[in-house]
């Protein structure tokens, strides 16, 4: 039966990396270090002390949940600067709902987040993409350029970008700011794990009303399970996001598990220092090893290139090592695992390298 799918989306594939069971899995950017049995248990207390409630809608607005996200944040921000959803995807959706939309355009920086792109289509929101240099960063004077020429009404930033982990200075985007005639929308979802801390865009929030920073928990804070994404932004944003977000759409449950979580900050945020070193000694490896590693604020590392990356790509599944196939042509991206578990994957580079030489040979500068 063919369905009566809008023209727009007939024959476009979902957006997902391949889910494979296998020995070492570092194709999704998640932190490898699972919450504590301490957090766990607080998480199970505070979904048991929810559980007799489930009758009952949850908080709509998840005051509580915003609240305490502000808290986390600083910088003054409170529960009237912040907005929560099922993952920063769902952030991003509601904000092309509010802002985007059918005569409306986006623009972001490519190579870059594939899910900007996809969000923008199925609402109905013209994409434009502007092209990165040749190391991955964002020339300043061709953005602005590019901004006033085009005037799109929601400015996509990614910083750290996905999946080249290059962040962009703080000045570039203030000048994105100062030049977008709407929305400018900085994706954070690696923030925590970037070398510069003082250099997020939530400096910039009190300077520019029409500026939102989205973050989510599934990386630093290890609960990509929990799907929990939120924004800081000024209050008249927020107020733009009740009028489109569905009715209780952050189950109870959810936000229970959120604000334990929030409890152990600390607690959780200490894997990010791990993850940076680990990070930090693979992009030199890579490069010793003959390949090109693009410099990254991430958890995970972008690195290159090869005439069939595919075949890379396989071989080292075939090791049992699962990295991800994605971004530019000829790069493929490993995210930062366990201290094993990135022994391993150099172990199936190293062989995957010794055994066919021509792939070495395909690296860039060789």
């Amino acid at each position: 039966m063919t369905l009566p799918i809008r023209a727009d989306l007939a024959g476009r594939h979902p957006y997902g990396a391949p889910q494979l069971e296998v020995p070492v899995r570092l194709n999704t950017n998640e932190n490898p270090y699972p919450p504590s049995a301490a957090l766990a248990a607080d998480i199970a207390a505070a979904v048991a002390g929810v559980a007799t409630g489930l009758n009952r809608y949850p908080d709509r607005d998840a005051v509580a949940l915003r609240t305490a996200l502000g808290a986390y944040l600083g910088r003054g921000l409170t529960g009237a600067n912040t907005w929560a959803a099922n993952g920063s995807n769902e952030v991003i959706q509601q904000l092309l709902q509010a802002f985007g939309g059918p005569g409306r355009t986006a623009l972001g920086f490519e190579p870059s987040y594939s899910m900007h792109p996809l969000i923008a289509q199925v609402t109905s929101t013209r994409w434009l993409a502007a092209a990165r240099t040749s190391d991955f960063g964002v020339d300043e004077t061709g953005a602005v350029a590019v901004i006033a020429s085009q005037q799109p009404d929601v400015v996509f930033i990614t910083s750290p970008n996905n999946p080249t982990g290059s962040a962009m200075p703080l000045s570039t985007i203030e000048a994105v700011c100062r030049t977008a005639p709407g929305m400018v929308v900085v994706d954070e979802a690696y923030a925590e794990f970037t070398r510069d801390p003082e250099g997020t865009a939530l400096a910039l929030l009190p300077d520019f009303p029409r500026l939102v920073v989205v973050r989510t928990m599934s990386k630093a804070f290890a609960m990509a399970g929990a799907r929990v994404g939120y924004l800081a932004a000024d209050p008249a944003v927020v107020e733009a996001m009740l009028l489109v977000r569905l009715p209780y759409h952050l189950s109870s449950a959810t936000q229970a598990i959120a604000l334990a979580a929030l409890g152990h900050t600390g607690e959780l945020l200490s894997s990010v220092a791990r993850i940076r070193a680990e990070r930090d000694k693979l992009v030199p490896w890579l490069r010793a090893a003959g390949l090109t590693a693009a410099d990254s604020d991430a958890n995970f590392v972008l690195f290159g290139t090869f005439a069939d990356r595919h075949a890379v790509w396989q071989a080292l599944l075939d090791h049992g090592v699962l990295v991800r196939e994605t971004g530019p042509p000829q790069w493929l991206r490993v995210s930062i695992g366990t201290d094993a578990e990135m022994d391993a994957f150099r172990a199936s580079m190293t062989g995957v390298l010794a055994a066919r030489p021509a792939m070495a040979d395909s690296a860039a500068g060789r």
